[in-house]
């Protein structure tokens, strides 16, 4: 379970070698190409001029040009991808200043139970995103404000804040279009919290949606809030756990999910994988959710966190930075994308590791911090 962090106001970057990258020699940097074209193509359709973002600076898109252009025609063997990466790129350890250390939780695709129409025990609302819904876009009036933005509705002329998820669940969405109907209250919770998933009809077919818009709300975690209040203990917080708690305690759930004011708007997705922010495929167990204030979106990332599976061992990888999430805040955090279903979910329901990760960026482009 995420929980929203308190942002670090400034990120540090230092040049170190590759043997200073824990695994790296070890590693297999040939599993992450399919990721990573996916980012370079996003990249090459860029502005040249364009930069590419987050308080890092990590140059402009065509200093990427380069480097992306021969990512395609990279085969897959790891010591080919090992020594490319070398000749090309320069790592950077990033840090708030003070420490490296951070924070690396997991996340996943869930699948949805749900009918087209509101039937039987599929009664919970899936929504798009509402007619009245208004995102402004605070650099259109000021470029100080780049990456800012608020969330409203307009009524009587003024912009006001949208209605928060207990509000919606009380009213509903007038505005908003009804995707899909679910059969369990948490499902969609989760569903919301990832930010994309898949439902599954009742013949079986299946449709993956994704984020389409939110009201504006801050995200508050329900397990950090059942653990504050001692209704669950320490390291027994995950989804079940909270689910468990949902079945014992009927008359107390729509309490629970509404101290989570923030309610996700959903869009269908055609493609072959959710899509994150950085406007690409997400690749299992190779991208990373970041921070865009302090990193590039489509970035290569060399993580060194533990694994949440049995064993405690290390998950050293190269990864990319394309997806974002309101609970992912500072220099050094991330959410590591597992995949899809139950046991993706297993792995990121119980991943809260401690971390570092180094920024790879090509020879020529010097960061500002």
């Amino acid at each position: 379970m995420t929980t929203v962090d308190k942002a670090p106001t400034g990120i540090s970057v230092s040049q170190v070698s590759f043997t200073a990258l824990p695994g790296w020699q070890a590693g297999n940097p040939a599993a992450a190409l399919g990721a990573w074209r996916r980012s370079c193509a996003r990249i090459l359709a860029m502005d040249p001029a364009a930069p590419m973002g987050g308080q890092v600076a990590a140059g402009t898109a065509g200093d990427w040009r380069g480097a992306c252009g021969a990512i395609g025609d990279l085969s897959d063997d790891p010591a080919a991808v090992r020594a490319f990466v070398e000749a090309n790129f320069i790592p950077y350890a990033v840090s708030n200043g003070a420490t490296s250390d951070g924070l690396f939780t997991g996340y996943f695709e869930p699948i949805v139970r749900a009918a087209e129409h509101a039937q039987g025990a599929f009664n919970v609302p899936i929504h798009g995103l509402p007619a009245d819904h208004v995102t402004v876009h605070l650099k259109d009036f000021d470029p100080d404000l780049a990456g800012r933005a608020v969330v409203g509705r307009v009524e009587r002329g003024r912009l006001r804040p949208y209605h928060d998820r207990a509000a919606i669940a009380k009213r509903g969405a007038d505005e908003a279009p009804v995707l899909f109907w679910a059969d369990d209250a948490l499902d969609v919770f989760v569903l919301q919290v990832q930010g994309s998933g898949i439902v599954e009809l009742p013949d079986g077919r299946r449709q993956r949606i994704g984020f389409a818009g939110h009201n504006g709300h801050d995200y508050v975690s329900i397990g950090r809030w059942l653990l504050d209040q001692g209704e669950l203990q320490s390291g027994a917080a995950a989804w079940q756990d909270i689910r468990t708690w949902m079945e014992q305690n009927p008359d107390r759930v729509a309490d629970l999910l509404a101290r989570n004011r923030r309610y996700i708007f959903f869009r269908p997705i055609d493609g072959d994988g959710a899509q994150g922010a950085a406007g690409v495929a997400l690749t299992p167990e190779h991208s990373l959710a970041v921070d865009p204030k302090f990193l590039p979106l489509n970035v290569p990332l060399w993580l060194d966190t533990v694994h949440p599976g049995p064993g405690q061992q290390r998950l050293q990888r190269l990864v990319l930075a394309q997806d974002v999430g309101n609970a992912i805040r500072g220099p050094v955090r991330g959410d590591f994308f597992w995949g899809v279903g139950p046991d993706a979910l297993a792995l990121a329901g119980r991943m809260k590791s401690p971390g570092t990760y180094y920024l790879l960026l090509p020879a020529g482009v010097t960061p500002n911090t």
